[in-house]
Parts: C-alpha cells; structure tokens; sequence
C-alpha cells in the first residue's frame, strides 16, 4: 500500500518557499504521493445566506495543475495526485494537454482524480452546465484518454467534438490514469466500470466501509472487470488521534484492501504551515513509511 498526505490548500499559504518546502519534506521522509483538492471560485456568503457548501470566497486554493508543474521541478520520486479536479467544468482538450504537461514534467509522476463537483457558482462563472456534469464526465474520460495515447483524434459525441487534431507533446503515461471520487450510485458504477481507481469516502473502521467496497467488486465483476485492478486510496485525518491512532488506521486500510492512503492536516487546527510539516514527519514515523 502507497502511504501520502493531502495537500493542506486551506491553512498553506502563499509563500512559494513554503509549498517547495512541503513537497520536499513529504519525499524526504518516504512519502509516496501528494494528494489535493481543487476549487476555482469561491462564493461570496454575503450575498447567499443559505450558503451550505464548505467553502467560501475566503477559502484558499492554489490551482493543482499549476501547482505540481511547479512541484515537479523542486522533487524527484513523489507522485502528484488531484483528489479530485472537477472536470465537467473545464474544458477537455484544455484539461488533456495540462495535465498532459504535468505528467511530462515529473516524469510520468501524475494520478489524474476527477470528480462532478457540488458548486454551482463554480459552473456558472467557468460557464458550463451543472446539470448534465455526469454524463459529460464520462464522455470526458473517454476524450481524455484517447487525446493521451492518440496522436491525432478524431471523435464524435454528445458533448465533443475532435477533427482530426490531437495534442503535442503527449504524456509519459498512456493514459494518464484516471480515478474518481464520490459515493452516489452513479459514481461507484462509473469506478467499477471505467475508472483507474476510486476514492471513497468512509473510514476504515466505519460499519459501510466493507459493504460498499464489496458492492463495488461486485459492480466490476458483471462488467467484466478484475476488481483487483481498480485501486482504492482511502484517507485518515490529523485529528483522529496521535500517532498510534494513525498507524491503526493506516493499519485498517491495508485490511480493507486499499492500494493508497493519504493523511490530511486539514482541518486539524493546526497553527501554521511548519506545524503541518512537523505532522507530516510524525505521520510518517507512526505509518513506518522508509524514508
């Protein structure tokens, strides 16, 4: 099992020594993978007090594809990991030749997680449709993979539309994997049917964590799939406990099955970025990671 951490967007900073020096300290105590999450816009409470979502226009989030092309200079072995883009607000061609140039690079070094999303300010301000955002993933993953192995493409579907054009350069990996993130039934039969990975979002030691994965396995099988080829990152959070309730939980993953795991500083309150330095070299000593 590959052991990383999240990527602490909300309490990081903007100091560009602060995210080289995070990045550096996750590989320099063996980590395997940074995981991070992705927002574009953040809504104004103000002027919605209904608001329900996490987070808001004071939320801050470094953009992911920009950032690991900047990471992918400043480190060697560690794999970058979007957990999750949201891809049916982007353009797909854009998206394809980004993350396309991430993967070049590092080296062949990205794990493309993409997911539908939640936030309609987002769509509205990248103009694009909330409402059909699943169907429109799907058909994305098909154009994205078919961009990243193809040199020319020509595709026509519902949503897209390629003649006889691809991208240059293409990525080291061909295809970049792709896993996705969610827990509604729509979601666990796209994992099961085309994706890479999953992330799902329940604890190791929760009573459903065991069910849904079975659920999932089950889901592949009848299209055909090895379940054991869809890998599985599940994450553990700082403010679960100290060190030995993280390495039991990292312990209870590897049970599950999991292929990944990923802790996340989040959340933790935690006082500043060193302090989540400092977390992740304990992490890393507790989940016995070589470093």
């Amino acid at each position: 099992m590959k052991i990383g951490v999240v990527f602490p967007q909300l309490q990081i900073g903007t100091d560009p020594a602060l995210l080289r020096d995070y990045a550096q300290t996750a590989e320099s105590v063996g980590l395997e993978h940074i995981a991070i999450f992705d927002h574009v816009l953040g809504a104004d409470t103000a002027t919605r007090p209904d608001w329900r979502g996490p987070y808001t226009d004071k939320s801050l989030f470094h953009e992911p594809l920009v950032l690991f092309g900047f990471l992918a200079g400043l480190t060697q072995r560690i794999e970058f990991c979007t957990s999750i883009i949201i891809a049916p607000q982007r353009q797909t061609a854009l998206l394809a030749k980004q993350a396309a140039e991430v993967d070049l690079l590092s080296g062949g070094r990205l794990r493309l997680g993409l997911g539908s999303g939640w936030n309609e300010v987002e769509y509205e301000g990248l103009n694009e449709n909330f409402h059909n955002r699943g169907r429109r993933l799907e058909e994305q993953i098909t154009v994205l993979r078919k961009l990243w192995t193809e040199p020319v493409v020509n595709f026509a579907g519902k949503y897209h539309t390629i003649t006889a054009a691809g991208l240059n350069p293409l990525p080291v990996q061909r295809p970049i994997p792709i896993w996705l993130g969610g827990m509604a039934e729509p979601v666990l039969r796209r994992v099961a049917t085309i994706a890479d990975g999953w992330f799902p979002q329940f604890r190791a030691n929760g009573n459903t964590a065991r069910a849904t994965l079975d659920h999932v396995f089950e889901l592949a099988r009848a299209a055909g799939r090895d379940p054991k080829s869809i890998g599985i990152e599940g994450r553990l959070s700082y403010s679960d406990g100290g060190p030995d309730e993280w390495a039991a939980l990292v312990a209870a993953w590897r049970d599950l099955g999991a292929s990944h795991v990923s802790f996340n500083t989040m959340g933790g309150g935690l006082a500043n970025p060193a302090v989540h330095i400092d977390a992740i070299r304990r992490f890393a000593e507790a989940a016995k990671v070589a470093g």
